[in-house]
């Protein structure tokens, strides 16, 4: 039996990071937000229906996320510390307001009007709403003003928060660090 490898991604520079919060109807997270009282496993939730602010799970630490490009099948996952430095870079960069739907489509009147870090699994605000996500998870809270983007939600077409961004293959880092150093030993010696 082939067995699929496991990517864990990182972030190497400062080019790298979340650039947007794409809403969807299957999160690669698989934590659903709750919208109009229908009840999910791992939810999504609509935290004030009046504000319309819903909150859920943008990054969950050591989540497999199964990926397919092409003929190759894998795994990736974020650890606690890269999902702390990604929700600060998205704020410090202010991708806030930066949206879209499915990762295709930009979105008008979505805006993150909260984000935190997990730090405690019984006490996080996050456990008022009946989420049971791990110390490290990042938490999100998004405005609507999109009336388009509120019905799908209302719908139950969307369930969900996703990242989009770009991360670094934390082995090939290693891979081309040690061929740099390799190079660098060589040059020393007098190549």
């Amino acid at each position: 039996m082939n067995r699929m490898r496991i990517v864990e991604l990182v972030i190497y520079n400062e080019i790298d990071g979340i650039d947007a919060v794409s809403v969807v109807d299957y999160p690669a997270m698989e934590s659903d937000f709750i919208a109009l009282a229908k009840e999910y496993e791992v939810k999504l939730a609509e935290v004030d229906a009046e504000k319309r602010i819903l909150m859920g799970a943008a990054l969950i630490p050591n989540k497999q996320i199964y990926r397919r490009d092409g003929e190759d099948e894998y795994y990736i996952f974020f650890s606690k510390d890269t999902i702390k430095k990604a929700s600060e870079l998205f704020l410090q960069k202010g991708n806030q307001s930066k949206s879209t739907i499915q990762h295709q489509d930009k979105l008008e009147g979505m805006t993150v009007v909260e984000s935190w870090i997990i730090e405690d699994e019984q006490f996080d605000k996050s456990r008022k709403y009946d989420f049971n996500l791990p110390v490290g998870t990042w938490m999100i809270s998004m405005k609507v003003e999109n009336d388009d983007v509120w019905e799908r939600v209302k719908s139950g077409e969307i369930k969900g928060f996703s990242i989009e961004g770009s991360f670094a293959d934390k082995l090939e880092l290693k891979k081309h660090e040690d061929l740099i150093n390799q190079i660098i030993k060589v040059l020393e010696n007098g190549g």
